[in-house]
């Protein structure tokens, strides 16, 4: 099935190279486990039922944890309508519209295909965007499904999620563990070390896929709308709410950073912008502004669309 968001071959090039190797990251780690724990058995049982859990719960545990809930053409017409109309435009099955019940302006798709996927909007964000404005943010999200980039992103953090529960688990056990002999010792700190390693080059790996996934959702929504000038104010006007939002009511929106449209982070990243989920707000609006001039249309990011 092909929609007719604008097709991004380098985003194509970029999954499948970051798939790639995060493959041969999955084969190390989990030949580097076998030889270490000596039983092939329970480390393919543990690895299958972990993957299996987040590839197909994945769209119900992000749903859970974000509060969201699925919503009907009655109880959220106008909402439904945007969604409608830009399926249509692009080709595509309609997702399951959900609503969240956070004060934090923000949205997100997940789902492990174009015929499984939500598409969830906060209350934070319908209560101050305009019209045009949630348009842009539903076709950037929409776009997310239509490339598939939601289910690459989903499997390839599950490699970084079973290194960084291994190093937790191994962490507390050793701390909570009692006494152990030497072996039991070395084979814990072999475990611990091939799984943060793992973790870190699997975290740079996604981070690098997430921020150009994220500027090819903002040009195939541009493209899909035509009105870059909606997408750049509601990227505006969202950075700015969060910056307000407390960081301690953020935290437990963070986790989901790499899903959302903008990241929970309330300001906009130094140094950590290289290990950060999204590009910068200015990199973002300064591309949208060369698509505008394209199309022909004046780009004002600080008025609502």
């Amino acid at each position: 099935m092909r929609s007719r968001f604008r097709s991004d071959r380098r985003l194509t090039v970029r999954m499948t190279v970051t798939l790639f190797l995060l493959g041969l990251l999955y084969v190390a780690f989990f030949a580097a486990l076998i030889v270490l724990l000596k039983s092939w058995l329970m480390v393919v049982a543990l690895i299958a039922v972990m993957f299996v859990a987040q590839f197909w719960f994945s769209d119900k545990i992000a749903m859970f944890a974000m509060r969201g809930r699925v919503v009907g053409p009655v109880e959220y017409p106008e909402l439904h309508a945007v969604v409608d109309r830009l399926c249509a435009i692009a080709d595509m099955p309609k997702p399951v519209v959900a609503v969240s019940t956070m004060d934090m302006p923000n949205a997100f798709a997940t789902g492990r295909n174009p015929d499984n996927a939500v598409v969830c909007v906060t209350t934070g964000l319908l209560d101050r965007l305009e019209p045009a404005e949630l348009e842009g943010v539903l076709a950037h999200e929409l776009s997310h499904v239509a490339h598939k980039d939601v289910a690459v992103i989903t499997v390839a953090s599950f490699l970084g999620v079973i290194a960084g529960l291994i190093v937790r688990f191994a962490f507390y056990s050793q701390l909570f563990g009692g006494r152990k002999d030497q072996n039991t010792a070395m084979l814990f700190a072999g475990v611990m070390g091939v799984s943060a390693a793992v973790y870190a080059l699997s975290f740079l790996l996604i981070r690098a896929l997430s921020r150009y996934r994220e500027l090819a959702a903002d040009r195939a929504a541009a493209h899909l709308t035509g009105r870059p000038s909606a997408l750049a104010s509601a990227l505006t006007k969202v950075s700015g709410e969060l910056a307000r939002i407390p960081t301690k009511d953020l935290r437990t929106a963070q986790a989901f950073n790499a899903f959302y449209f903008t990241p929970a982070t309330g300001k906009e990243p130094g140094i950590e912008r290289y290990f950060s989920t999204h590009p910068s707000l200015e990199q973002r609006l300064e591309q949208l502004g060369r698509i505008s001039e394209e199309l022909g249309e004046p780009l004002e990011p600080g008025k609502a669309g």
